[in-house]
């Protein structure tokens, strides 16, 4: 079968073919319908060889919808022929916070070895990918797969992020949106569903701004030198209760600390390398920052049933496989606008 990989260090990811993976005991083979092209892969790539923490080459890919081909010994609870979403951030399925559902929380899967796919085990950018147990599937019914892959990570990682400010996103306060690509674009929509908040977005080109208005942002902000002093007298010089960062970068992170409002939040979501120092006198009295990362099983379920409700829409590109490398190329010089998404058999 052909599958996207990364295969030497510093290198770009390559089309080859690798040979058909087979499921064993516990296991699920999907047939790959639409997988995700991620920022987190790009991230991934640029690492240098001393802080890759697994073997090369591997299939990338932690974004993937499929329907099942084969159910190794001992599965039950899935037939051959379901369309479903791979929940990707894996965990031991026994501590705590697994049993829990929240297995982005796992407390050992770094002790055990786990990896997401497409982030350590094979992942969704080939023909055929293994899953490792039936819990980490969810179904997606008549769900548009291409629409909904990206959900997986795009719609789980924002909606997780949004739903530990909760209780701060009330109406008449201020949310804001860094960064309007992938996973943005998709929070602008889940704050609008799922709050009354006032939304303001962030980007670097009218074109992704133009996105985030249409999918539902009240105020669009060319994020640059002024961003903050615009978004300061946007909210009568108070800032937002909700602020949170997609980018990740030190310039947005900056951004971020000096529109917050007090006893506001500030979440950085994204992977840019930016830290925001945290001390008496350096934020707003009461402001709490926090680094959120992916989503646990249940959120995933909530997360498609706001997609069966019509609530989210992902803007897509489509790539077949053999385009895998220009669609992680336009990505990487921000040409992307919503999120890229791989057909594999497509």
């Amino acid at each position: 079968m052909k599958a996207v990989q990364y295969r030497a260090v510093g290198e770009a990811p390559e089309v080859v073919t690798v040979p058909d993976p087979e499921p064993g005991p516990g296991q699920v083979l999907l047939k790959v319908t639409a997988a995700g092209v991620c920022h987190s892969d790009i991230a991934v790539m640029s690492w240098p060889a001393d802080q890759v923490p697994f073997p090369l080459p591997l299939t990338l890919g932690h974004e993937g919808v499929g329907t099942v081909a084969a159910l190794g010994d001992g599965v039950h609870g899935l037939s051959v022929g379901d369309s479903v979403a791979v929940y990707g951030p894996w965990g031991c399925g026994i501590c705590v916070n697994c049993a829990e559902g929240k297995e982005n929380y796992c407390l050992r899967a770094k002790e055990l070895g786990i990896m997401p796919p497409g982030l350590g085990a094979p992942g969704a950018m080939a023909e055929y990918m293994i899953v490792d147990d039936p819990r980490h599937l969810v179904p997606i019914g008549g769900l548009d797969p291409v629409k909904t892959v990206s959900l997986t990570d795009a719609g789980l990682t924002p909606y997780h992020a949004i739903k530990r400010s909760l209780p701060k996103l009330v109406p008449g306060v201020t949310a804001v949106v860094i960064g309007t690509g992938g996973l943005g674009h998709v929070a602008i929509q889940l704050l609008r569903a799922m709050t009354a908040a006032r939304v303001i977005a962030l980007d670097v080109t009218e074109e992704k701004l133009d996105l985030a208005r249409a999918v539902g942002a009240h105020e669009a902000v060319l994020s640059d030198e002024k961003a903050a002093d615009r978004v300061m007298e946007l909210t009568g010089g108070l800032g937002a209760h909700v602020v949170l960062d997609f980018v990740g970068a030190p310039p947005t992170v900056e951004t971020a600390g000096a529109v917050a409002r007090v006893d506001g939040d500030v979440t950085i979501v994204g992977i840019g390398g930016g830290a925001l120092p945290v001390g008496f006198g350096t934020l707003p009295y009461g402001t709490s920052v926090s680094a959120p990362y992916w989503g646990s099983r249940k959120e995933l379920a909530e997360v498609l049933d706001l997609a069966h409700a019509g609530a989210v829409d992902v803007h897509v590109e489509t790539y077949s496989i053999d385009e895998a490398p220009l669609a992680y190329e336009r990505l990487h010089d921000g040409r992307v606008n919503g999120r890229a998404v791989i057909l594999p058999n497509g």
